[in-house]
Order: structure tokens, then C-alpha cells, then sequence
């Protein structure tokens, strides 16, 4: 069984993050392949990159960098759910990405994204190039959830219709895949 991690990029009060990750997550919990967890960066809370080394060298002086890392190091695999701000995803993710590199390396990433009417495709795009850089493969596979908040009911509880359902579970099918083969790179890398 996989490890995979959802995270929820957005930390601003307010925010719809959790609600569409709640549904993220009871959709990916129904797939076999994943034991799936919930990471919120508001909870995580990381103060702006305050590490002295590279994070490629792994020599953390800072507890809350630590205990990020062996979060991050523990997954197979991520689903990164993010709003879109002024065309792109919020510097809270940025930061957390940031922190970490080895971590992050030859790992699959899934992208959950709402917004307006683009339903934070721009965010995506440059999301994807972060990722890359720091050698996770972002998914051809996404969704994108345009207008979201006419799916969160005056509870704030997310409601997908039939399309969004069908490309969360297309995106899930994917990661299980990539997630494997990444896995055995990992593996190959270390031996």
C-alpha cells in the first residue's frame, strides 16, 4: 500500500481548501492502492524559509523544518489541492516546497485546483514547473474545479458533480500507477 499525502496549499482565513479536500479524500480513501492522510500548511504553519544550507544538503538546524521533512520523506506519492491567486497558487506552497528537496525527489504529484472561471488552471501550469524542478512528476491527469463555490452547500460541505468525480477517479488511477513505477526508481536510486 502507498503513502499519499494530500496537501492543502492555501492557509488564507476563509478558505475553501478543506472543504475540497475532505472530497478528495474520501474519493482516494475508496482506492485500495493508498493509505491516504490529510497535510494541512496551515497546521504545519512554516515560518518564511529561515535554513542557512541548501536543502539539498539536509542539514536542518530548525525543528519545524525536521518535522516537515519526515512528513513529506514518509509519502509515495501527493495530491496538492490549491486555490488560484492572481493567476497563481498561493507562496504558502512555494514555502513548503522550497524547504525540502531530496524529499520531494521521484515522487508523483496529483493537482486539485479551483478558482474562478479558470478553475485555477494558470496556478497549475506554474505549479507544475516547480514541481519538475525539484523531480516529482506532476500528473498529465488533473482537475480543475471552475466556480467552485456554486458546488459548497451554506454547511461548507463540497458536492462534485458527475464530471469532477470522473476525473478525480481517472487522476487516482494514474498516480496508483505512477506511484509504483516511481517507487521502483526510488528503489534503483538507493541501490
Amino acid at each position: 500500500m502507498f503513502k499519499l499525502k494530500i496537501i492543502i496549499a492555501s492557509t488564507r482565513p476563509g478558505r475553501k481548501g478543506p472543504s475540497i479536500t475532505q472530497w478528495v479524500y474520501e474519493v482516494a480513501k475508496t482506492h485500495p492502492e493508498f493509505n491516504t492522510e490529510i497535510v494541512d500548511l496551515a497546521v504545519i504553519n512554516l515560518p518564511l524559509l529561515d535554513e542557512a544550507e541548501h536543502p539539498r544538503l539536509q542539514k536542518y538546524t530548525q525543528q519545524h523544518t525536521k518535522d516537515w521533512s519526515a512528513i513529506i520523506d514518509a509519502a509515495d506519492a501527493y495530491i496538492i489541492v490549491t486555490s488560484e491567486y492572481n493567476y497563481g497558487y498561493p507562496a504558502t506552497l512555494k514555502n513548503a516546497i522550497d524547504f525540502l528537496y531530496n524529499e520531494w525527489c521521484y515522487k508523483p504529484a496529483g493537482i486539485v485546483s479551483y478558482g474562478g472561471l479558470s478553475g485555477g488552471i494558470r496556478a497549475v501550469q506554474q505549479l507544475k514547473q516547480v514541481l519538475s524542478s525539484v523531480k516529482m512528476v506532476p500528473l498529465a491527469e488533473s482537475v480543475n474545479i471552475p466556480f467552485f463555490t456554486k458546488h459548497i452547500d451554506a454547511e461548507g460541505k463540497f458536492t462534485a458533480d458527475d464530471i469532477l468525480n470522473r476525473s478525480l477517479e481517472t487522476m487516482l488511477k494514474e498516480l496508483a500507477i505512477w506511484t509504483e513505477a516511481m517507487k521502483q526508481m526510488r528503489e534503483k536510486k538507493k541501490g
